[in-house]
């Protein structure tokens, strides 16, 4: 005769759950075979190396110089049409700038960083250049475009990292580096189409953008106002 371990109950030797409180019934004569038993996965975690930087980069370089190799021969060889392969090329070799400070030991600083990656963009637009009947496009709008980006992303970075930082500066250096791309590429537009350099749909976007930026300002100028928009957006 057994009892529930858990309401005492009486139970019956069919039963394999208490009818009271469905707890399950146990031999203990079982107890030492279910404990010995060999569990159906191992219990042990294992762990897989992790990667070296220098494997992965030789791997990455490896993959890439691959590629544009494969592209140039079947270029130089078979499809002749057209000098296609430099845009293949020009991508891996943006690409392997743009993944160098993830994949190397390298530290590099972050303004030489973003300078490599406008560095990079410009060569690959060289590269597209010489698909075209005319490079002049490169020369006088494609590049100062790439200078103007690049300045602007330092920019942001020296005030990210120098100056005060939050939700609201950040949005505010936003905003204001939004209205100068802007301005900068409408006026290079026109210059290199030899418009009159005056300022047309840019002004709408300059003119947004500056209302946000005072709206903004005023918002981190007074601290009482700070607050409750902080609280009141949660961050």
């Amino acid at each position: 005769m057994s009892y529930c371990v858990n309401c005492g109950v009486e139970l019956d030797s069919s039963l394999d759950h208490c009818p009271l409180c469905n707890t399950p019934v146990i031999n203990p004569n079982e107890l030492k075979r279910i404990a010995d038993a060999v569990p159906p996965f191992p219990e042990q975690r294992g762990e897989v190396d992790t990667v070296k930087r220098r494997d992965f980069t030789l791997l990455i370089g490896i993959i890439l110089t691959a590629t544009s190799a494969s592209c140039l021969l079947l270029n130089l060889l078979v499809f002749t049409g057209s000098l296609w392969s430099l845009f293949i090329i020009g991508a891996c070799l943006l690409l392997f700038i743009v993944l160098l400070p993830a994949i190397t030991t390298l530290h590099l600083p972050m303004y030489l960083s973003l300078a490599l990656d406008g560095a990079g963009i410009a060569f690959y637009l060289y590269l597209i250049s010489f698909t075209t009947a005319d490079q002049h496009w490169f020369f006088a709008l494609a590049v100062p475009i790439v200078g103007l980006c690049t300045i602007l992303c330092e920019i942001f970075a020296i005030l990210m990292k120098h100056f005060r930082v939050s939700y609201l500066t950040t949005t505010l250096y936003f905003f204001v580096e939004t209205a100068l791309l802007c301005m900068g590429l409408e006026l290079l537009i026109e210059h290199f189409f030899t418009k009159p350099m005056r300022l047309t749909w840019s002004a709408i976007v300059l003119t947004v953008c500056a209302v946000i930026s005072i709206t903004l300002l005023t918002i981190l100028s007074r601290q009482r106002l700070r607050e409750a928009v902080r609280r009141r957006l949660h961050f």
